[in-house]
């Protein structure tokens, strides 16, 4: 399965919504995403992780890299993973430390604001 992204503007952040696998064949597609709405102005994401699948290390790589990138730009990046399995993986790789995983946009982006 192919990863489908989804932009929705939410002043002062920007949600893109994932649907799909972040994987090998995604996460390309998502660090070019990024780079294109950091590129235009938007370095204050919210990704919306709801709707993958499956992740795996390169995609969580990817994941690393849109922050990088949203910090980079004096920005940021949060996440929306309200699903357990997609949880533990991040808790697995200490990820959690990182990345506080919200259960939805709305907490995310207050507890970002």
């Amino acid at each position: 399965m192919h990863l489908e992204f989804h932009r929705i503007p939410r002043d002062p952040w920007s949600v893109l919504v994932l649907c799909g696998d972040l994987d090998m064949a995604g996460a390309p597609e998502l660090r070019r995403e990024v780079a294109q709405m950091v590129a235009a102005g938007d370095s204050r994401l919210v990704l919306d992780l709801t709707a993958v699948d499956f992740i795996d290390s390169t995609g969580l790589g990817a994941v690393i890299g849109s922050l990088r990138r949203t910090r980079s730009h004096d920005g940021d990046l949060v996440l929306v993973c309200p699903e357990p399995r997609l949880q533990r993986v991040f808790e697995m790789c200490d990820l959690d430390r990182v990345f506080e995983l919200h259960e939805s946009v709305d907490a995310a982006m207050g507890a970002s604001a």
